[in-house]
């Protein structure tokens, strides 16, 4: 009786699966080495992420992380935060002595100095047009910000109640105020529109919980952001981009 043949196997060798995957993997590799090399890396935060991740693994002390920042990098940070306190300090003084409208709050906010007045000063209940009062409060405004070599974006912020009036929105409230305030100060001179930009942000960065007529009040506000000027971001790039905190 004759016997069967066996029949060939086909050898060894991966899987044909194997080669789909691994060239998948491969092109996925690709590609984000692409995308990270056409990337603009913040270096000091991206250094800090590092730090804080050998931290979480055990690697570095996460306290310490600190201490992985290039000495160059650590001194641009520490000229930064000095040169906001000499811009706060200098800000805080001519308000002194100019005797300027007790409602111009100076705060520090998100590393830059501000400026900060409730809607109320400005604008009546859901409008966007300034009051004729609002005059003298800008110039004084302009005042205190035209010796400075200081851009200043005019941030326009509401608080969570709807508005009643239709097709309009918290948003368009927040940077049509803000767009107002810049005409005015231009329209007038008061400063030159290189140094000025508008931005609108609605109800979505308050400054207390909206659940209270009290704390609603405190978000519906006009800030004014001072910023050093594009050459000086440049060179510290972890400075507040105004091009970066529009919401649109």
């Amino acid at each position: 009786m004759a016997r069967k043949k066996k029949k060939n196997g086909g050898g060894g060798g991966s899987p044909a699966w194997m080669v789909t995957y691994s060239d998948m993997v491969t092109l996925l590799l690709t590609f984000f080495v692409l995308l990270l090399s056409m990337a603009d890396i913040n270096q000091i935060k991206f250094t800090k992420a590092i730090g804080s991740l050998r931290g979480a693994l055990g690697v570095l002390d996460s306290k310490e992380y600190e201490d992985v920042l290039p000495l160059d990098l650590m001194a641009q940070q520490n000229n930064l935060n000095e040169s906001l306190q000499r811009v706060y300090q200098n800000i805080k003084n001519r308000i002194d002595n100019l005797e300027v409208n007790e409602n111009i709050k100076l705060v520090k906010d998100r590393g830059a100095v501000v400026l900060r007045l409730n809607d109320s000063l400005l604008f009546d209940s859901g409008e966007t047009a300034l009051k004729p009062r609002a005059a003298p409060l800008l110039r004084e405004v302009a005042q205190l910000v035209r010796p400075l070599h200081l851009d200043m974006r005019v941030e326009g912020h509401t608080d969570n109640v709807p508005v009643s009036r239709p097709g309009i929105s918290n948003w368009d409230i927040s940077i049509e105020r803000a767009v107002s305030v810049v005409k005015f100060l231009t329209s007038r001179d008061l400063l030159p529109p290189s140094r000025l930009s508008a931005a609108g942000y609605g109800d979505q960065r308050p400054l207390v919980r909206n659940d209270s007529p009290e704390n609603r009040a405190k978000n519906r506000r006009v800030d004014f952001y001072l910023e050093q000027d594009e050459h000086y971001r440049e060179q510290l790039p972890y400075l507040i981009d105004s091009r970066e905190q529009y919401p649109f």
